[in-house]
């Protein structure tokens, strides 16, 4: 891709599309990135060798895709910064909750597609849901795609509020997989397993039943039914489950997260 890449914003989103880029052979040269933070400027340079800018800059005119991986907060104040440097830009936005309209309005652009990634793509195993505004043409729509597969997966939604839920599923997803494994690994710990073991077969166990469904065509609840025998031991915990609610508790926890992403759009999204 012959396409000069500005990131504004150098933590570790920008970071993990930075890394990715770079693995698929991305050259160093076409790659441009403002953070403001001296810690985070050192940090790119040792990682990567990029010589970040303090600031915005003249030199973001040069930019063809500018990626914005701010803070939500922050979001309207770089952009006030950087709106005139970078005017005929396509814009890509990996910040949580801010609408597309507000980008638009704060950029004087239709050009803006917005992003919800995770984690994982520090690893290159993320999943990131993509939206994008009218008047982004099939040739931005390839460029994005171009650029954030380099992380992991990627689906295109039609309606931007289903990023809300993007964000409360797969955004937040990797803290949920996380607060299972501590819970897993304490159990396994007060049933004298040492803390290490516990966690080596936990982490061991998410890996598998994700690989096992992506391989599988059948629904979760065919593949938990599979391993869940009457009178057994997988049975008797997903009883206790049962008795306790945990499934309705969840997806609750998966409402307020939406809840959330939709606040900080009010919040941070305004003119």
């Amino acid at each position: 891709m012959n396409r000069q890449i500005a990131f504004i914003g150098g933590g570790n989103m920008a970071s993990a599309i930075i890394n990715g880029m770079l693995e698929q052979g991305f050259p160093k040269s076409q790659i441009m990135v403002v953070e403001p933070w001296t810690e985070a400027r050192d940090r790119l340079k040792a990682q990567f060798g990029l010589q970040a800018h303090e600031a915005a800059g003249v030199y973001l005119s040069q930019a063809d895709v500018v990626v914005w991986a701010v803070k939500p907060q922050t979001f309207r104040d770089a952009a006030q910064q950087s709106q005139f440097f970078a005017a005929n830009a396509l814009h890509l936005s990996v910040a949580a909750g801010i609408p597309s309209a507000s980008i638009s309005k704060w950029l004087s652009t239709e050009r803006v597609v917005r992003a919800m990634p995770n984690t994982p793509a520090l690893i290159g195993k993320g999943i990131t849901a993509l939206y994008a505004r009218p008047g982004v043409t099939d040739d931005d729509l390839h460029a994005v795609a171009q650029i954030v597969k380099t992380t992991g997966e990627f689906m295109w939604v039609d309606k931007e509020e289903q990023l809300d839920a993007v964000t409360a599923l797969s955004g937040s997803g990797p803290a949920y997989m996380f607060f299972f494994m501590e819970a897993m690994t304490e159990a396994g710990a007060s049933m004298g397993l040492t803390r290490e073991q516990a966690y080596k077969l936990s982490v061991a166990t998410f890996i598998g039943a994700g690989e096992l469904a992506r391989s599988s065509h059948e629904p979760p609840e065919i593949l938990r039914q599979r391993v869940t025998s009457k009178g057994g031991t997988t049975h008797a915990a997903i009883t206790s489950m049962e008795a306790s609610n945990i499934k309705d508790l969840f997806q609750r926890a998966l409402h307020a997260a939406r809840t959330r992403a939709q606040e900080l759009g009010q919040e941070f999204g305004g003119a």
